[in-house]
């Protein structure tokens, strides 16, 4: 299915541009009451406007996604622009057996995790111990006495200990799921996930 013309003209989504997190802000206030169903169905014959519809009342809970995921809102913002593109393209496959929700989540994980196998080697996704004590003791000095809420703790992990975290504590997936995904033993997901649960919880007390 051929990306929506109409979008492009309205609100310059799916046209190459980043999403406006102003827009992305001010969407869930100017939604009509429809049924979310009925919306699906018409986008997946091509309706634009349904999907538009479907983009404003999901984009800040895929932009929250990513955001946690890259810590780097401009890149999460790509990657948002990246999910709905490559829901519309997908949304056909969609067969209504389980939640529009879940289906659409699962596509978002994985645009952030191709992404980030993209991006960097396989091998420098791996925080080495001396990585994690080096983060351990950056935050202590730099913060002494003061505490750290829990995104910015998360936000401030080695990229890919941040990232098995977040998958797991956060998004649920299993250990073998998130070791399938990012290309790693499963029992180096459960060490660094286990690590990264200690530091978090010696920087926030």
């Amino acid at each position: 299915m051929p990306l929506p013309l109409e979008i492009p003209q309205r609100k310059q989504t799916f046209d190459g541009q980043k999403p406006s997190l102003v827009e992305m802000r001010n969407t869930t206030e100017t939604q009509p009451g429809l049924d979310e169903s009925e919306l699906i169905r018409k986008a997946q014959k091509g309706n634009s406007e349904a999907f538009e519809w479907l983009y404003q009342r999901h984009v800040r809970r895929i932009y929250a996604l990513c955001l946690r995921m890259v810590s780097d809102p401009s890149r999460a913002e790509d990657l948002t622009q990246d999910v709905f593109v490559r829901l519309w393209k997908q949304l056909g496959s969609f067969r209504h057996e389980s939640a529009f929700t879940t289906w659409m989540h699962r596509l978002a994980v994985n645009v952030v995790v191709s992404d980030i196998r993209s991006t960097k080697r396989r091998d420098s996704r791996v925080v080495h111990t001396d990585t994690l004590e080096d983060f351990e003791r950056e935050v202590k000095e730099a913060m002494p006495e003061t505490r750290m809420d829990l995104e910015k703790a998360i936000a401030a992990l080695p990229a890919g200990a941040k990232e098995m975290l977040v998958l797991h504590d956060i998004e649920g997936y299993r250990y073998r799921e998130i070791a399938e995904m990012l290309e790693v033993a499963e029992g180096t997901v459960k060490s660094q996930i286990s690590r990264a649960r200690r530091l978090l919880r010696e920087v926030l007390n």
